[in-house]
């Protein structure tokens, strides 16, 4: 490296030139695979060529092509999307620091790995960490099951975009020293489809060895998409296009544009049908080779074996998506009941009133958010359950309030990322209760002493048990912190025999209200 605000550090592909911020090095948008448009499209990623000279880090790259604009962050969209980032103190002391690899979140629909949440300067300032973001393909680029109409050329097509991410663990395997990180300790950790891709990923063969521990953020995902729900799909897109499927690369040549009008069309009409087909029908396809099954079906898959976990959820998942309909703050007790019918069904009354009882002088709103977030910790309790038999699981409730919408917000989705980062002003949505910064520096520290040990007890919080299945310890994150068995286990108990399904299985929370 030559100096600390111009620092070079060679790669397996080449050198690469990064900047500082605020005294910590930054090198953004470093290629980690081939481009994948064209002839690439659709197909698994390759290790990216090498280049002759210096290249310059300094700017985020480009997101993968996705329906709309996305927030909080100037990157442009380009199908050529394999970079990712690194944050580091130093890269040249021979230290071997805890690798951090954050997974956005967006479904496996939209997002990008460059956002002012999820900016990695405050977390390696507190913890002498390497952080690590990156982009990869979503959506019909990233999920497009064409294997069996195409043939081996497309092998692994369901899953292109967590490909990606394996192919980045790869590089981080084989790179990260040289940035003053410890390959042999990396944690992935991610938000809401962050978290859906560490639940695919540990049941996924390819991935297994590259990192050593997960936080799942809001983001279980313990069951994938079959591959005759995925190959009808590609076949009826084809059908669309009036192309056969030997006429796949004219397909692979169409404008980014146009094969999004193709997809999301046949989605949109199929949905006015009644078919019942989501955008999120295009997630993670079990192939049997590259996702050999559901990663958490009856047990644990394999390859999750021996890898310990944070899981859990905000209280109040719901409230990020509701605030978006400021006239639900006035929601009635019967238009609750028609909002939560298509999931509880018959048994809705009883539902409701298990609630009400457990929380006296809950409101209509307070009622409707604390129903329809539960289908999240129903999902991440039935990872930790299976999980618990393999590795040390942490099972975690996040009750932090934002102010933000008149209160509508609440512990919401998503108010993790910015603080768990230590951003406590990363995130409007965090709202401007003066305690945000306590929070965010409570779940950095506590983040970060999971990385390190694999153990997320620290100074600042109580003692944090294992979760087990007869207990279920479960940390309330929290000013203070506790620690609670089984926290409002009547409520869960309310659930028993009503099925919570993923969003292309039927009625479900989890992707209504425009919730990813």
């Amino acid at each position: 490296m030559t100096t600390t605000t111009s620092p070079i550090v060679q790669t397996s592909a080449g050198a690469v030139r990064g900047t500082a911020d605020r005294d910590v090095l930054v090198f953004r948008g470093i290629p980690y695979g081939a481009p994948t448009s064209g002839a690439r499209r659709f197909r698994k990623p390759e290790p990216p060529a090498r280049w002759a000279g210096i290249r310059d880090a300094l700017e985020f790259g480009p997101a993968t092509p996705q329906e709309k604009p996305i927030a909080d962050t100037v990157v442009a969209q380009d199908e050529d999307c394999l970079v990712l980032n690194v944050w580091t103190a130093s890269a040249d002391d021979g230290r071997k620091r805890p690798v951090m690899v954050w997974l956005h979140g967006g479904g496996f629909r939209n997002g990008v790995g460059a956002t002012k949440a999820s900016d990695g300067v405050n977390l390696v300032k507190r913890g002498d960490v390497v952080v690590v973001s990156l982009n990869h393909r979503l959506n019909v680029f990233g999920h497009l099951y064409l294997a069996d109409l195409c043939g081996p050329d497309f092998d692994g097509s369901g899953l292109a975009g967590v490909l990606d991410i394996v192919l980045a663990l790869q590089w981080v395997r084989d790179n990260i020293e040289t940035f003053g990180g410890d390959p042999a300790n990396v944690t992935v950790f991610g938000v809401s489809g962050g978290g859906r891709k560490i639940s695919v990923l540990l049941g996924m063969p390819e991935a297994k060895g590259l990192f050593h521990r997960g936080i799942i953020q809001s983001g279980a995902h313990p069951r994938g998409v079959s591959k005759e729900m995925a190959s009808g799909l590609a076949e009826r897109m084809l059908h669309r296009a009036r192309l056969k499927p030997s006429e796949v690369a004219t397909l692979q040549a169409m404008p980014v544009q146009q094969v999004n009008d193709l997809i999301y069309g046949l989605i949109d009409d199929e949905a006015r049908q009644g078919l019942g087909t989501t955008r999120m029908a295009l997630s993670p396809v079990i192939d049997g080779t590259h996702l050999p099954a559901h990663p958490f079906g009856g047990a644990a898959a394999p390859t999750a074996a021996g890898i310990p976990i944070i899981i859990g959820t905000m209280k109040g998942e719901m409230g990020t998506y509701l605030v978006r309909t400021p006239a639900l703050a006035e929601v009635t007790e019967a238009a609750v009941a028609d909002l939560v019918r298509p999931v509880l069904g018959a048994r809705t009354a009883e539902v409701m009133a298990v609630y009400q009882q457990n929380r006296p002088g809950i409101t209509p709103y307070e009622l409707l958010v604390a129903i329809t977030s539960e289908d999240r910790r129903l999902l991440s309790m039935h990872i930790a359950e299976q999980q618990s038999s393999t590795a040390p699981v942490y099972m975690y409730q996040n009750a932090w309030k934002s102010n933000a919408g008149n209160g509508m917000v609440g512990a919401g989705h998503g108010l993790d990322t910015p603080l768990g980062f230590g951003n406590g002003d990363g995130r409007p949505t965090l709202g401007t209760n003066p305690n945000r910064h306590e929070m965010a520096a409570l779940l950095a520290d506590t983040w970060i002493a999971f990385a390190r040990t694999g153990n997320p007890n620290h100074p600042g919080i109580p003692t944090w048990p294992t979760f087990d299945p007869d207990a279920r310890q479960t940390m309330i994150l929290d000013l203070p912190c506790h620690a609670e068995a089984d926290p409002n286990g009547i409520e869960r108990r309310a659930w028993d025999g009503i099925a919570v399904n993923m969003p292309w299985e039927g009625p479900a929370f989890v992707g209504a209200f425009n919730a990813e």
